[in-house]
């Protein structure tokens, strides 16, 4: 019998990285064999539309009355996932998801994009309370289940891993000596992301031939924008022609859709991932450089640790403009050392597919489902 699937997140065309792991997620268990119907719960701000068929209903923040019309629609399907990350639901710290998953009838999964190494009593509890309400918990990373069992009280035997999924990418371009290559960061901006830094590592290589180019794809954060306008942007720019490099850097303000980031990827020779911070255990942008075959150059927060340490990239100290541009020069001028990184990557990524991915969760729906039934 197939399986229908619930899921809660926000969604497209909302524009964040939990957004678009639902909507690669939500397309490929809709073509996976065995899925009856995906429906999708989008969580929002405020009153909005769409258009597209397998949102069923929101859940809107604050508003009287949205938790149990959103858990009512989960509850007709077999099995729910939920995204959970702090900020995208309301409430202290998120916690206004607890209303809605206390109402969940059907056997959840929950998927936890954050695990903090220093949360507040109150951040524990949210995640532990999460988790406690669920049939089972995925983490995307090593890394997360390390920090899961150290920091968190949460039953180990519901805790599964299933890598974030990846694109399926065209031919991958390699450097060469002919043409500019093309370095890009990608993603929303705001402050953290370290940009700044890697601004500052394209001075290190501007007298290079050919000329890299540095492309930074992304609009500003919906909510960096909303509380801070466009100074993280604008500081950018600044940075740009401080450091001499204006005529190398190239800011494309928009968010990519999955084919167009594709291409994008593809054009790109190397990725470089500045981010200050030292504690994200997962980031689908670096699964996605690394599982197109791309070089990829990260400062050393959790999950570039754990997916790049065998070889697969390069990683660089935290605010080291120098440093990344040292690194820059080394895959600039070393193809062996490309060609090693590439064959890397694509072996510690190896079916992490989108469809391999669905039918990871496709199996684990159906252990809950056999349990539930069991009970």
């Amino acid at each position: 019998m197939n399986t229908s699937f619930g899921l809660l997140s926000t969604y497209p065309p909302t524009q964040c990285g939990v957004a678009a792991f639902a909507g690669a997620l939500s397309t490929a268990l809709s073509a996976a064999a065995g899925v009856d119907r995906v429906g999708v719960v989008r969580v929002v701000d405020s009153p909005t539309f769409t258009d597209r068929p397998e949102v069923i209903a929101h859940l809107q923040a604050n508003a009287a009355g949205s938790a149990e019309v959103a858990a009512a629609a989960l509850d007709r399907h077999d099995v729910v996932i939920v995204n959970h990350e702090y900020g995208i639901f309301d409430g202290n710290d998120g916690d206004g998801v607890l209303d809605l998953l206390h109402r969940l009838r059907s056997p959840s999964i929950i998927v936890l994009h954050t695990v903090l190494r220093r949360p507040t009593p109150h951040q524990q509890w949210v995640l532990e309370t999460v988790a406690s309400l669920a049939g089972a918990v995925v983490i995307t990373t090593e890394s997360a289940r390390t920090r899961l069992h150290e920091t968190y009280t949460v039953d180990p035997g519901k805790v599964h891993v299933i890598p974030h999924g990846a694109l399926v990418q065209p031919a991958i371009r390699t450097i060469s000596s002919s043409g500019e290559p093309m370095v890009l960061t990608w993603g929303l901006l705001g402050p953290g992301k370290g940009v700044e830094w890697a601004i500052a590592g394209m001075r290190e290589v501007r007298h290079l031939a050919p000329r890299p180019r540095y492309v930074i794809s992304g609009q500003t954060h919906p909510k960096v924008l909303s509380e801070e306008g466009e100074s993280y942007r604008l500081g950018l720019y600044k940075k740009v022609r401080a450091f001499g490099v204006a005529d190398l850097v190239r800011f494309e303000r928009s968010y990519a859709d999955p084919p167009a980031l594709a291409r994008l990827v593809d054009r790109a020779d190397v990725v470089v991932l500045p981010y200050d911070t030292t504690d994200q255990v997962s980031s689908g942008v670096l699964h996605e450089a690394v599982a197109a075959g791309k070089p990829v150059i990260a400062t050393k927060f959790q999950h570039a640790v754990e997916l790049l340490g065998t070889g697969a990239g390069l990683l660089v100290p935290h605010r080291d403009g120098p440093a990344i541009g040292a690194a820059l020069k080394r895959l600039f001028t070393d193809p062996d050392l490309v060609a090693g990184m590439r064959a890397e990557g694509l072996r510690r990524t190896a079916g992490t597919d989108w469809d391999t991915i669905a039918t990871r969760y496709l199996a684990l729906a159906a252990t809950l489902q056999d349990a539930t039934s069991k009970a």
